[in-house]
């Protein structure tokens, strides 16, 4: 499947080391007046080559537009098609992999479910494909701000290293903390982290903090449609995910019902509100219009500077050599991607048949 959401889908094409990689975006409202620095500073925030903590591969990712936008920048109502010509491939990187399955990466399941892959970066599989969406949601996440939503993801976790006090503000504070806020020290340590894996030929997984707040009450759809399981479903599509919890998460299953009570009260302009936010926003799988948080975990990257035994084709057992570009953890440049997916999530229930009309 390469088509994502229901009322609002974002379609994605092309491989890791293929000519292009881009994106047909479908449902997006007429009228709208697209800030293109605005969607060239979300690619930027994606972009490879940025830092010596991620990949060494330099991509413009400058987007050409093919459709559904007029030539002054406003959306027509019609497919959004755009792409960008992929222009630092080195598959020469990876021929002496072509006969290989790389542990814990794509290629023995793609194999088996097509007989056939893509070993030249992983093709679908890599990374790569998430430009696509990010450059729509960069467009998306414009409509959302029309309505005072905002999506707002960080960094909260890198190795050992965690950030989890953010968690107990959100639960105990919700209406104080309108912003995902890490101390500069421990921003520090968490790359710290990852420069120390980098420097080892090792990797490390991560986990990225998500805040969506200004999103009202009554958006999702109960039982099959759950908000937060349209959320799940767009986080776990992403490369390298293993995990996702929203508001109390694993937490609930140690805690006590009159201890994790979200009581109902008013604020200053008689809107309703709880005090607590152990809910994550979301009750019934419909928003409350508290604030709406929730983690994803990465494991780490499956690709490390160190030489690995494996299996060929013909079932025989080699040493995979240490070799090529990667992230030594790919939750630091999966942020962008993360609220990407989660602006795409809430557009796409915003513009369901039971509320947009």
């Amino acid at each position: 499947m390469n088509t994502f959401g229901r009322n609002l889908r974002l379609t994605t094409f092309g491989e890791s080391h293929g000519p292009a990689i881009g994106g047909v975006l479908d449902g997006l409202p007429a009228g709208l007046c697209i800030d293109f620095d605005e969607v060239r500073r979300q690619i930027a925030r994606r972009r490879p080559g940025q830092s010596a903590l991620t990949t060494a591969r330099t991509e413009t990712d400058i987007p050409e537009w093919l459709s559904g936008i007029s030539p002054d920048g406003i959306t027509l109502g019609t497919p959004i098609a755009f792409m960008t010509r992929n222009r630092d491939q080195r598959s020469k990187d990876y021929e002496a992999w072509a006969d290989m399955w790389r542990p814990n990466h794509a290629d023995f399941t793609y194999e088996a479910r097509y007989g056939i892959r893509d070993h030249r970066g992983g093709g679908r599989a890599s990374a790569r494909e998430t430009y696509a969406r990010v450059v729509a949601a960069a467009i998306v996440r414009q409509w959302l701000s029309l309505r005072n939503i905002n999506v707002e993801a960080v960094l909260c976790g890198a190795g050992e290293v965690t950030v989890d006090e953010i968690f107990d503000t959100l639960i105990h504070h919700p209406k104080l903390s309108p912003h995902l806020n890490i101390a500069s020290s421990q921003t520090e340590a968490m790359h710290a982290a990852i420069a120390r894996a980098k420097a080892a030929g090792d990797s490390i997984g991560g986990s990225v903090a998500v805040l969506v707040t200004g999103l009202p009450a009554g958006i999702g759809s109960p039982v099959y449609a759950k908000l937060h399981a349209c959320l799940a479903e767009a986080m776990m599509s992403i490369n390298a995910a293993k995990g996702f919890e929203y508001g109390l998460g694993m937490a609930a299953a140690t805690a006590s019902g009159i201890a994790t009570a979200d009581i109902f009260t008013t604020d200053s302009n008689d809107n309703v509100i709880t005090t607590t936010n152990y809910s994550g926003g979301i009750q019934g799988g419909i928003s409350n219009g508290m604030p709406i948080y929730f983690r994803v975990a990465f494991k780490p990257t499956p690709t490390v500077m160190q030489s690995l035994p494996t299996l060929t084709r013909d079932h025989r057992t080699v040493t995979l050599p240490a070799s090529g570009r990667h992230d030594p953890c790919v939750a630091l440049r999966a942020v962008p991607v993360v609220e990407a997916m989660t602006v795409l999530t809430i557009a796409d229930a915003l513009l369901s048949d039971t509320f947009y009309r």
